[in-house]
C-alpha cells in the first residue's frame, strides 16, 4: 500500500519499471550503470541523475523508471516537467504559496525535472531554481531529463552568476547518463 501511494503521489508521467527497459536499442545505455543506479544507493547518498540525449532516446522513460524504483525503496518522489514546475512557482509567488511550495519540494526525496532547458529562464526562474537546489544539496536527489548536454547548460540557465550557483549544487555528486542514436518512437512506428 505504501509502494502505490508513493507511485500515485509521485505523479510520474510514465509508467515505467525497471524490468520493462530495453538494452538492446543503440543508444549507449550501460547495463551495469543502470543497475548500479537501480539498487538505490545513490539516493541514500543524496546523488543527483542527469540524463541527456537526443528527443526519443528514451530519457524521460528512464527517469522514470528509476523514480519507480527509489519508490519501491520507500522514498518520496516528485515528478515535473521543468516549464511547468517555474510556471507553478511563479503562480505561487503571487498567491501566497511559494513558502509552503518551497518547504514541500525541499522534503521531497527525489525531485524529477523533466525536460530541463528547453527555454530560457526569466531573473525569477533562476532565483526559484537556485532556491530548490540550495535547499536540496547535500540532503535530497535530484534527476534531470534534458535534449542539451551538460555543457549548454549554463548558457540555457542565462545569467552567469546564477548558473554557476546553480549547477555547483547540481553536477558535483552526480551520474551522467549520455545517450545517443534515433528516436525509439521512429523504430517503435
Amino acid at each position: 500500500n505504501k509502494v502505490t501511494r508513493l507511485l500515485s503521489n509521485a505523479k510520474l508521467k510514465l509508467q515505467a519499471y525497471p524490468e520493462d527497459i530495453d538494452y538492446s536499442h543503440p543508444r549507449g545505455l550501460n547495463r551495469s550503470q543502470f543497475a548500479d543506479l537501480l539498487s538505490g544507493n545513490w539516493i541514500h547518498q543524496h546523488h543527483n541523475i542527469l540524463i541527456t540525449g537526443p528527443t526519443g532516446c528514451g530519457k524521460t522513460y528512464l527517469g522514470c523508471a528509476l523514480a519507480s524504483q527509489v519508490c519501491r525503496h520507500g522514498f518520496t518522489v516528485r515528478y515535473y516537467r521543468t516549464s511547468r514546475l517555474l510556471e507553478a512557482l511563479s503562480i505561487a509567488h503571487g498567491d501566497g504559496r511559494f513558502a509552503k511550495m518551497i518547504q514541500q519540494l525541499a522534503k521531497t526525496d527525489l525531485l524529477v525535472l523533466d525536460d530541463w532547458g528547453l527555454e530560457k529562464m526569466t531573473l525569477g526562474q533562476r532565483n526559484d531554481l537556485l532556491e530548490i537546489m540550495e535547499d536540496r544539496h547535500g540532503l535530497r536527489s535530484t534527476l534531470i531529463t534534458s535534449q542539451l548536454p551538460v555543457n549548454q547548460w549554463h548558457q540555457s540557465i542565462g545569467d552567469a552568476t546564477l548558473a554557476d550557483a546553480i549547477l555547483d549544487r547540481l553536477l558535483h555528486n552526480s551520474h551522467k547518463i549520455k545517450l545517443k542514436g534515433e528516436s525509439m518512437r521512429k523504430t517503435m512506428s
